[in-house]
């Protein structure tokens, strides 16, 4: 393992929207409060880029990001989290801030079996046997895929919207028209259009997505911008256009992760403790609790969070949801 410090999160996000085209107006660089140096690990196909924070003896939280989101989506959990005496990771994903893949040549995979290989490759490259998984999004599937093939290493989990896990073959299935209207940006993403726009506008995608996942979420350009740096990760295109279209079948996995998809199609139970979550005001497609609370064969528990919470949940009600974290590991 190699371990070794890097500087401040904010040091670099400056350097980068220094130097990209689509940079923000100078009054909108980031001056919200960020986490401590940002350190990397080899772990896997990647070298991953992660916060630890809080007692090294203590009990181990991981908590995970979504798209297009990063890890200040949890700025305001850690601290909460550390004073209550525990140890918390927070990883940049695959295609994210500091993460890079060790090989150039590398296929930039963003199908769920290779980010939840991620985690565990991250959790022996720390030495870490079992830990609690939190995540909203692409972080929660994660997190849901970690739980139901790793139990071993999953102390307990929580899961914003609840069981993701999924296959190509589900993602084949029409919806309602109404669900499918809901998923547009999947659909612009299959065409070479959607990717070629999504390379020039990344940044502006991700506003809109913010805005519309969580509308009743007044959040200020410095915030914005502090998690759009993460975005300019040379990986962060390709990783998004490929999870999309995995989804749809229109791009093929990886034949190391055939196995872990083919046990994840037959929607295997999660069978640690788990509360799940789910924001009083979340407009991205999610399940209604009452789809996948059977799902959850272990000890189980659902919160609704009321107060105009949208999707970035960890973000939006930080409190909420690391009292979820404290709540888990008592169950």
């Amino acid at each position: 393992m190699r371990l070794r410090h890097k500087p401040s999160f904010l040091r670099a996000a400056g350097a980068i929207l220094a130097a990209t085209c689509c940079c923000l107006p100078a009054q909108a660089q980031p001056t919200a409060p960020s986490f401590g140096p940002v350190r990397q690990v080899a772990a896997g196909d990647l070298d991953v880029g992660y916060v630890d924070a809080g007692p090294a003896g203590g009990p181990v939280v991981i908590l995970l990001h979504g798209w297009p989101y990063d890890i200040h989506s949890y700025a305001d959990v850690v601290p909460l989290l550390t004073q209550a005496g525990y140890r918390v990771v927070v990883p940049y994903l695959r295609g994210y801030g500091s993460t890079r893949f060790r090989d150039a040549h590398a296929v930039r995979n963003g199908e769920p079996a290779a980010l939840a290989a991620d985690v565990v490759a991250l959790m022996d490259a720390l030495k870490i046997d079992r830990a609690i998984l939190a995540g909203y999004d692409w972080g929660a599937r994660t997190a849901d895929i970690v739980a139901a093939l790793w139990p071993q290493r999953v102390k307990g989990l929580v899961s914003v919207s609840g069981y993701l896990i999924g296959s190509q073959e589900a993602g084949r299935q029409p919806l309602p028209p109404g669900a499918e209207r809901q998923w547009w940006y999947q659909f612009y993403f299959a065409t070479e259009r959607g990717q070629a726009g999504y390379a020039r506008h990344y940044r502006d995608f991700a506003r809109l997505i913010w805005q519309t996942a969580s509308p009743q979420w007044r959040f200020d350009d410095a915030t914005f911008a502090r998690s759009a740096a993460a975005l300019d990760n040379p990986d962060h295109v390709a990783v998004t256009i490929h999870n999309y279209r995995w989804r749809l079948g229109l791009a093929d996995g990886e034949a190391k992760y055939a196995d872990l998809e083919a046990r994840l199609a037959r929607l295997p139970p999660i069978t640690v403790p788990t509360i799940t979550m789910e924001g009083d005001a979340n407009e991205a497609p999610h399940p209604d609790p009452a789809t996948y609370a059977q799902r959850f064969t272990g000890k189980y528990a659902h919160r609704l969070v009321t107060g105009g919470i949208g999707h970035d949940l960890p973000q939006e009600a930080p409190r909420a949801f690391a009292d979820a974290v404290i709540a888990v590991d008592r169950l």
